[in-house]
């Protein structure tokens, strides 16, 4: 098999967008950009030909192409984009290996990525389940036989969309429509690779599962789709994995997840994203919560240059409930994390928990954009956010933008918010007991986090712990 590949200019795509922003080119100059750049009808036939799709599946990209150019450009979107070097960006890579479901089978070069990251060991230990992702395909896909026997379904997408054509087609992008905004359009049109999951009505898992996606080239996009669905009174907890090497050019990621739990049913989904400094980093991530249901999500935003990620919630039936903990680190001058919560209190008596962790220093950049929606009818409802900042210098930068929609008197919202400097006392006390400046600082840190850590399973809060320090190396003196 042959390596494919289709390559865009994502530059000129971002350039036009931000310029639509201001209303600068209106949606005929626009369209022209983005055929000019690469993005075209004919791009996205091929994209779907080379991966052997049903007809609806090139219409669903079709369409979607169609709204990311008419779409308006988001307001989050910032203007410092437009100066990045990403043309000639590879949006759908075809890596010259065949799918297994045995490690000895991968070519020794990617088996040896994935070695140095502890993949396999992983595997062995902890998971249920695993699915990697090299570029833009799956080449790794494994279920344990206790799972399968359970009836659990772990595979990629593409494979899915084959063997469970109804129930595929019922939730693919119907959580997160690709009319949702510019960037979610994008992605419905130039998705490849990811993770579909479901589990069975009455079945728990116990081990996690995992996605682990890796960038392995400069100059790339991925577009990867991760999709869970747990059936009545299931549990499972997904892992979600994301890293790339360091590159000398950006790279482009605009992944999806969708979750659904139906009645009494609880999804937990852990992403720890550690993606290299030049990767430009697009997330969205929706779950419909049903009766009773539970979703929580836990964002460990280490990684990438430039992040927007806000997991959300739609609260749809009666005391369903949703959490989510999310910590990112702007640990360099340029750096923009742009992360927040969304819940939509569409359902009497339903709960939401948010708590947004934001660490900065060395001139990073940190932005909380959060949404509680409470909608007429949500009688009994409750939310509480809270949103901490902690700079560790004078350059660094926070912004809080939070948003509360309440249409129904009978409820309870609450939101806090905090913006904290390194406290000289506590570093104090703790180098006047022998601690090292470095040592105190990142204890500081950890102990600033540890709401958000306490929730991740013990391998990963200990590489999130590492990559944390890690970082604060780069630190100079604090106090």
């Amino acid at each position: 098999m042959t390596e494919e590949k289709v390559s865009v200019d994502i530059n000129e795509i971002l350039d036009a967008a931000i310029e639509a922003k201001y209303n600068r080119v209106d949606q005929i100059e626009f369209h022209r950009r983005v055929v000019e750049s690469g993005l075209s009808r004919s791009t996205i036939e091929a994209i779907s030909k080379a991966k052997k799709e049903p007809e609806w599946m090139l219409r669903l990209r079709l369409k979607s192409l169609e709204l990311f150019e008419k779409l308006p450009t988001p307001n989050w979107l910032p203007d410092v984009l437009s100066s990045l070097n990403v043309s000639n960006l590879e949006l759908y890579i075809k890596p010259d290996v065949e799918r297994t479901d045995s490690w000895e089978q991968i070519p020794k070069e990617i088996r040896e990525y994935y070695e140095k990251l502890g993949i396999p060991q992983s595997e062995q230990k902890v998971l249920g389940g695993l699915v990697a992702v090299f570029e833009s395909e799956p080449i790794y896909a494994n279920v344990k036989q206790e799972l399968q026997k359970k009836g659990v379904v772990m595979m990629p997408p593409e494979e899915a969309m084959v063997k469970y054509p109804d129930i595929f087609k019922q939730y693919f992008m119907k959580i997160f429509p690709a009319s949702d905004h510019k960037f979610a359009a994008l992605h419905g049109a130039l998705w490849s690779g990811g993770v579909f999951v479901y589990v069975p009505k009455g079945v728990k898992i116990t081990t996690p599962v995992e996605g682990f996606f890796v960038i392995g080239t400069e100059m790339e996009g991925q577009f990867e789709h991760t999709l869970v669905i747990a059936d009545e009174d299931s549990y499972i907890h997904f892992i979600e994995g994301c890293s790339a090497p360091q590159f000398k050019n950006f790279s482009f990621h605009d992944g999806m997840v969708e979750l659904f739990a139906n009645d009494n049913a609880h999804i937990k989904f852990t992403t720890i994203q550690n993606w290299s400094k030049n990767v430009i980093n697009f997330n969205n991530k929706r779950a419909w919560a049903n009766k009773n249901s539970v979703i929580e999500w836990v964002e460990g935003s280490l990684g990438s240059k430039y992040s927007f990620v806000y997991p959300s919630t739609i609260l749809r039936g009666e005391g369903a409930s949703s959490t989510s903990l999310v910590v990112t680190l702007a640990s360099a001058e340029g750096d923009w994390k742009d992360s927040g919560s969304k819940m939509i209190h569409a359902a009497p008596h339903t709960r939401s928990r948010v708590v947004n962790k934001n660490i900065g220093f060395n001139g990073g950049v940190n932005v909380y954009r959060g949404l509680v929606k409470v909608n007429k009818g949500a009688v009994g409802s409750k939310a509480f956010v809270k949103c901490d900042s902690l700079m560790l210098d004078e350059k660094t930068k926070a912004y809080t933008f939070p948003h509360n929609q309440v249409f129904e008197e009978d409820a309870d919202v609450a939101h806090e918010a905090h913006t904290f400097r390194m406290s000289e006392d506590q570093l104090f006390y703790l180098m006047s007991r022998g601690i090292s400046e470095k040592e105190a600082t990142s204890m500081l840190v950890l102990g600033f986090m540890d709401e958000i850590m306490r929730e991740l399973p013990f391998e990963y809060a200990a590489m999130l712990n590492k990559v944390i320090k890690l970082e604060l190396d780069k630190l100079g003196a604090v106090a």
